[in-house]
């Protein structure tokens, strides 16, 4: 492959080489120093694996043409992929490409009904079930549209099932998104720079010339001979990360949970709220992230404070008012409903999180296996609901006390080991966000919260705040 892309015009291949590390497996090694900043690799437009190189093919193009209305991004790259790797002659560059990709892959769609069972309860654990639903009906889909109609070129032996779905795995976990300067966006893999394993460590480094399309590798920190070079996917969740890449990160400090919040256009008042959720940068049907260093977003909030408006709240109600509490009894109704919810979601949870830690400290789910990263997305989701929880219960509590404020309302002080509400307190020293009122009940809680604890204080150092 590396002769191959040099002769195609890749730039920095003779300072880097593929190796075998050990934690992360096959990767990119550093053969000389390369300061922050520097450019260690540039792999040319025209040997980059994209949706118009797929269409100017002169054997692919007409087939993908004919398809209307046209394939997906995702499902035009893994057929393209797969075409390629189905040749017997000719395409010999990609096909050394495709002849280094992993032959099989280790995100949750592979995963077996007992190992995905360890993150029952968990938005993985739905997605999975969807996501392995969706390949089925989009392999149907694409046999009747494209593969049986060009059996010539799609021959069925070699585009199977699991054929198209370890293409689209090779998609997800390979793929590089960019937006461009007209606000379009390209999705493209690059032979090589694809090799380079995630760091969060560093910082994000590779970069799409839309003028030359050209894809380029900078060093995300300063680099030694013999060191792994590494990109940043971005700040992602464990249950991302295992869902399109096929590992993760323990106490991960971009761990979340997407809540969805939808109200139905036949619900009364339906039009008028409308408005308001416009006004506020809301619509009808929200998804908004939970995490752990704010579990309980204000657009949450926003949003529930205008769902439960009744008729005389509406008649009163001013477009930008929705951003602090309306009354004290819309306020104790979306604080209650929160609560309720957020229990509720933790007790569909198969394991809980307490027995987690138990398990893979007992190694019960051998160490990097699918059940063990199972558990830490499971461990992830359960903290940030926890925490999400936590901060209603102690919201509602200051609303029934009273203590609220048009605008503003504080959450009582509370002893996050046995509940006690009237102080004096203190603060944990480290991530200064759940106070005691005692050092009795710091000690004897801080088995629970040290996981939580040291994820605050380490985002708290990186420059985020508890909200």
């Amino acid at each position: 492959m590396e002769s191959w892309l040099k002769e195609s015009g890749a730039v920095g291949l003779d300072e880097l080489e593929l190796a075998n590390f050990q934690v992360t497996g096959r990767g990119v090694r550093s053969l000389q120093y390369f300061r922050e900043g520097e450019r260690v690799l540039t792999i040319p437009c025209s040997i980059l694996w994209t949706v118009e190189h797929a269409y100017a093919d002169p054997l692919l193009g007409p087939a993908l043409r004919s398809v209307q209305p046209p394939l997906t991004v995702e499902d035009t790259l893994a057929t393209y992929i797969l075409f390629v790797r189905s040749r017997k002659s000719g395409y010999n560059g990609l096909r050394s490409h495709v002849a280094a990709l992993p032959t099989s892959y280790s995100s949750s769609i592979y995963f077996t009904e007992n190992e995905l069972e360890v993150c029952a309860g968990t938005s993985l654990y739905t997605i999975t079930k969807q996501l392995k639903r969706q390949i089925e009906e989009d392999y149907a889909s694409l046999v009747a549209r494209i593969f049986g109609q060009y059996q010539d070129l799609f021959p069925l032996d070699k585009f199977t099932i699991e054929d198209y779905k370890w293409a689209v795995s090779t998609v997800w976990s390979r793929g590089m998104d960019f937006v461009l300067p007209d606000e379009n966006s390209i999705r493209l893999l690059a032979p090589f720079a694809d090799m380079l394993n995630h760091s969060s460590e560093v910082k994000q480094c590779h970069v799409y010339d839309a003028s030359s399309g050209n894809l380029s590798v900078l060093a995300g920190k300063d680099y030694k001979a013999g060191d792994q070079v590494f990109i940043n996917y971005g700040p992602l969740p464990n249950n991302r990360l295992l869902r399109l890449y096929g590992f993760v990160l323990s106490n991960n400090p971009n761990d979340s949970y997407d809540i969805v919040l939808s109200t139905h256009p036949a619900a009364p008042f339906w039009e008028q709220k409308q408005k308001l959720w416009i006004s506020a940068g809301l619509d009808s049907t929200c998804t908004i992230s939970l995490t752990l260093t704010d579990p309980l977003p204000k657009k949450v909030l926003r949003y529930l404070r205008i769902q439960r408006l009744d008729e005389s709240d509406l008649s009163v109600m001013q477009v930008d008012a929705t951003d602090g509490i309306i009354n004290e009894s819309n306020e104790v109704e979306v604080l209650q409903f929160l609560v309720d919810s957020f229990c509720g979601l933790l007790e569909n949870f198969g394991t809980q999180l307490e027995m987690l830690e138990e398990q893979l400290a007992a190694s019960v789910h051998p160490p990097g296996g699918n059940a063990w990263a199972a558990a830490h997305v499971s461990l992830g989701e359960q903290r940030v609901l926890r925490l999400a929880r936590k901060r209603a219960e102690d919201l509602l509590a200051a609303a029934e006390s009273g203590r609220g404020r048009r605008g503003d309302l504080s959450p009582l002080a509370r002893c996050a080991n046995c509940d006690k509400v009237s102080g004096p307190f203190m603060l944990c020293g480290r991530c200064k966000a759940v106070f005691y009122c005692t050092r009795t009940c710091q000690v004897v809680h801080y088995k629970e919260h040290k996981v939580v604890c040291r994820v605050m204080s380490t985002a708290s150092k990186n420059g985020l705040e508890m909200k």
